[in-house]
């Protein structure tokens, strides 16, 4: 993909660089795909704030993307890319040789005309979604079930991927874009590739204003606030606020957060920072 700087016109534009959506083959989305939005402001069914900080923004509706895959042993024609507002991937269209249409994650490489396929032994090309048992070692995947049948999960981000490093029994071993490795079980469906839109972390906004068109409404730091509001507010003149928490009062920075006797435990060999979980 590629990266668009914009010349410095006026403040806002002078730190800006943007996508240039090389990829996308159309504005116009899949009519029969699309599915209205409702905005709520950051208000409940009471019509209560219960979510600060979120409000306005463009309106977009939703693109339903498949997930599962379950569409098995049909082949499909990319008919488009397409940017979708909801996420940072781009997707793409797909039409079946039965007629119906779809969405899926777009993976980099993919472009129109190719055909891709879902299906439990199918091969293991760009695009295509199998189970990990049917993936040769190393081979890098998006979109990963973590039940069979339940539809993709883990790593469907612009840019990510995850690897397949080894087998063993019931279980495939992957290597997380975290640097995580943990098991999933092996008849999980996975997509091979990468996903699109990999230079998604190097675009700037260049001004506060690209948050507000997000519908994201500006934050107020802990310390600014009085102490009625926020453990941290309060005090004369610039205080520092001592160490930062949350407004409940936890730790922001350092506390362990995740349950020892959690399920999942057992399949994680070891965590992103290298550390194995203690048991």
């Amino acid at each position: 993909m590629a990266l668009k700087k914009y010349k410095p016109v006026t403040a806002g534009t002078r730190w800006r660089i943007g996508n240039a959506y090389a990829e996308i083959t159309t504005d116009k989305p899949e009519k029969s795909l699309l599915e209205s939005v409702k905005s709520t402001g950051g208000r409940n069914a009471q019509g209560r704030r219960s979510m600060r900080y979120i409000g306005g923004g463009n309106k977009k509706k939703y693109r339903v993307i498949d997930f599962k895959r379950s569409k098995k042993d049909v082949p499909a024609k990319v008919a488009s890319i397409e940017y979708d507002p909801n996420r940072t991937a781009f997707i793409a269209l797909l039409h079946y040789a039965d007629g119906e249409k779809r969405y899926i994650l777009a993976p980099n490489g993919l472009t129109v005309g190719m055909t891709v396929l879902a299906g439990d032994a199918v091969a293991p090309e760009l695009g295509n979604a199998l189970q990990m048992k049917n993936m040769p070692l190393g081979t890098n995947v998006h979109n990963i079930e973590m039940q069979p049948g339940q539809g993709g999960k883990l790593v469907r981000s612009a840019g990510t991927s995850a690897q397949l490093t080894n087998k063993e029994g019931k279980y495939a071993v992957l290597k997380m874009p975290s640097g995580e490795l943990r098991k999933l079980l092996i008849n999980c469906y996975a997509t091979v590739g990468v996903v699109s839109n990999s230079d998604h972390s190097l675009e700037q906004a260049g001004k506060a204003g690209v948050n507000r068109w997000k519908g994201i409404r500006p934050r107020t730091r802990g310390v600014a606030m009085n102490p009625v509001d926020h453990p941290m507010g309060g005090g004369e003149g610039r205080s520092s606020g001592g160490h930062p928490r949350s407004r409940t009062g936890k730790y922001a920075k350092g506390e362990k957060t995740r349950s020892k006797h959690k399920g999942s435990n057992k399949l994680i060999i070891q965590r992103k920072d290298g550390k194995k979980l203690a048991k």
